[in-house]
């Protein structure tokens, strides 16, 4: 059949290179038994496609279902599909046939396939390679003369990677795929399609055809059309219903259409006085400052709370309740620190961040939380901004260990008051019970 013909049969319109080789396709494969996979962004018409071939074929005189596997809950799928026997299971109360036993020698299109459970793609797979099925809570084998198409919006071959998607049953699917162009990818289409919008809904709701300005049309050309098809129809409808005026300016224009990000990640904000081989911040660079940032924090939160340990009047002041949100939120903070230290420990840190070499000053070493000697320098970070520049060094200084602080503080407390739990307790602004739990933790003996 010529081409043209199915386009006015099907009311298809549109000249793009890649909708005609869609159409070509599906008009070379309607007269086989072959399985179609028809690949494509929602909105793009992929059912008029299973139509197409199903009106083709030598299955025309018989049925044709389009079966939405996303819209059927995982439940019931199987019964759906298969049909079940009486008492199968809870509300059954009789048996009943599935699409495939009432399809029998007709077209089956499975849009949305991605969405079908596992267990319903083995039953699938049995289908379309013996022809036979078994209703849900029967033994007995059945036979079917279905032709299966099936639609997807999704990557099905990213699924069969991860386990979503059956490999076998995916290249069974797929012995002939087609893949529908979106509309940004036709480009030239746009415009015919429009117009045919405008003319019907204008016969529809009684008002005069709609005309566009040149510029008008060229911002609804720009536009991207993540909804395709079928937003382009729904744009025309309301333009239809609501423009005051024959002619469309494109001031007018930009009001119907919605705002449309592509990318909605962060951008990353240019640098002043630089050229455009450094015109944006470097990836890595933005997740160095925030690990020094986080350890610059965890360092603050030691020195609060070693003041807190250190102060019985503001320990004192402090319920249990509140001191135990301060050890665990300083936890967290230690345990991200930690997470993320093997990141930045060793590494040469590119661009405008970087570390000073060791001070070669032999006096100056300190144990770290480890108990291993290293060198104190200092961690200088420098970052250009757009407002402001930051000339000056900060020094992100190592603390002891808040716990060994604490486990400190608990055995001086004991020695002070001779063992006495309770008044070493009180001295230290915690319960007894909490005391106890401490003495357990740290293994001190007292």
């Amino acid at each position: 059949m010529d081409l043209q013909t199915v386009k006015n049969r099907f009311n298809i319109i549109g000249n793009s290179q890649g909708l005609n080789y869609a159409l070509n396709v599906a008009v070379q494969v309607a007269a086989t038994d072959l399985s179609v996979l028809i690949v494509g962004e929602s909105g793009v018409g992929k059912e008029v496609f299973s139509q197409i071939i199903h009106a083709l074929s030598s299955r025309k005189h018989n049925k044709f279902i389009a079966v939405n596997c996303g819209a059927i809950p995982e439940g019931t799928i199987d019964s759906e599909l298969f049909g079940h026997e009486k008492g199968a299971f809870t509300g059954a109360v009789d048996s009943r046939k599935g699409y495939f036993e009432t399809v029998s020698g007709g077209t089956i299109f499975l849009d949305e396939i991605g969405e079908m459970p596992i267990g319903t793609q083995a039953r699938l797979l049995r289908v379309l390679e013996t022809g036979e099925y078994i209703r849900v809570g029967s033994s007995k084998v059945q036979k079917t003369d279905v032709r299966v198409i099936a639609a997807t919006n999704r990557d099905l071959y990213e699924f069969t990677q991860n386990g979503k998607f059956r490999e076998d049953l995916y290249y069974r699917l797929s012995t002939v795929p087609i893949r529908v162009p979106a509309l940004k990818d036709r480009k030239d289409d746009i415009s015919l399609l429009f117009r045919k919008f405008v003319v019907d809904f204008a016969e529809k709701y009684r008002k005069p055809p709609l005309q566009l300005d040149p510029q008008a049309m060229q911002l609804l050309i720009s536009y991207p059309w993540p909804g395709n098809v079928r937003e382009l129809k729904n744009i025309a409808e309301q333009i239809s219903v609501l423009s005051k005026s024959n002619v469309i300016s494109p001031e007018e224009m930009q009001q119907f259409l919605p705002e449309y990000h592509n990318n909605r990640l962060p951008v990353l904000a240019q640098q002043v006085g630089q050229n455009n081989s450094n015109e944006f911040i470097n990836e890595r660079e933005i997740l160095y400052k925030l690990f020094f940032d986080m350890k610059k924090d965890v360092n603050e939160l030691k020195k609060m709370l070693g003041e807190i340990l250190q102060n019985p009047e503001i320990a004192n002041s402090l319920n249990d309740y509140t001191k135990e949100k301060l050890y665990q939120s300083l936890s967290e903070h230690e345990a991200a620190s930690q997470a993320i230290k093997p990141y930045y420990a060793n590494a040469a840190l590119p661009g405008s961040f970087h570390e000073e070499p060791p001070h070669q000053t032999p006096n100056h070493n300190h144990q770290g939380p480890s108990g291993n000697a290293h060198p104190a320098h200092p961690v200088i970070l420098n970052a250009d901004r757009d407002a402001e520049q930051i000339h000056s060094h900060e020094e992100v200084e190592e603390t002891l260990n808040i716990m060994d602080k604490e486990k400190e503080l608990i055995t001086k407390a004991l020695k002070k008051h001779r063992g006495k739990r309770k008044d070493a307790a009180y001295d230290l602004g915690i319960s007894e019970r909490t005391l106890y739990r401490k003495l357990k933790e740290y293994h001190i003996d007292g």
